[in-house]
């Protein structure tokens, strides 16, 4: 029994690869995040080669760079991919809100407003990855009811891929999350007003290249350092 038990037990390597992939994916360990081994191995209190043998892991799947002086640290994100998501994202998220806004009813427009309440609530105790479902959230709520299937479609599509790229890109930029909770409101109050369907679309679309806008000064500026 108890060498079944041993056989069953997770390697001292796969703790690890666990500990630093979960903080990957909920957003604590964000891209460009440094790994400091020692650090690692002793919040588990383990030796440094097991935490070594899940970073080569981690590497071989993508999900970590390492560079001579540098070392260890979560990979960056995939700038080009991520870019053509988001253009995409904004034309038919833009499209697919204007079509749904007619079709709102004013249990929609709470419900959005709901979770944009509870999104400001997130800012102060700021967790990127939360702050991002919560988004995801809003925004269904605004094109769920898109009459055009194949649009939609393409909007479910470009959601999926910016959870595949796993990045959120309120952990570089936390001050994009205020205004983007303002904007939030302000497409609800033309949805509401009952204003033209080009100025919601307009504004929908702005809303999400705002925010690819605010990663790309981020970047910028983080080169010229």
């Amino acid at each position: 029994m108890a060498d079944a038990a041993l056989k069953s037990a997770p390697s001292k390597s796969q703790l690890a690869y666990d500990f630093i992939r979960a903080r990957i994916d909920d957003g604590r360990y964000v891209s460009g995040f440094r790994l400091v081994l020692g650090q690692i191995a002793g919040e588990l209190d383990i030796s440094v080669v097991p935490v070594r043998e899940a970073i080569r892991r981690l590497e071989a799947e993508g999900l970590v760079t390492f560079e001579k002086n540098v070392g260890a640290q979560v990979a960056l994100l995939q700038e080009a991919e991520y870019t053509y998501t988001m253009e995409t994202l904004a034309l038919v998220e833009g499209a697919a809100t204007q079509l749904s806004a007619p079709l709102l009813t004013a249990d929609h427009i709470q419900r959005a407003r709901s979770i944009n309440r509870e999104m400001i609530a997130c800012l102060d105790d700021f967790i990127p990855h939360r702050f991002t479902q919560l988004n995801q959230e809003f925004h269904a709520v605004l094109f769920e009811e898109c009459p055009n299937p194949h649009i939609l479609d393409l909007v479910h599509r470009g959601w999926n891929r910016l959870t595949v790229l796993r990045d959120s890109t309120f952990s570089f930029v936390p001050g994009r999350a205020r205004e983007s909770v303002d904007e939030h409101e302000h497409i609800l109050g033309l949805i509401e007003s009952g204003a033209d369907a080009l100025e919601i679309e307009l504004a929908a679309r702005r809303h999400r290249l705002a925010t690819l806008d605010s990663l790309h000064a981020y970047q910028n500026e983080h080169k010229q350092h």
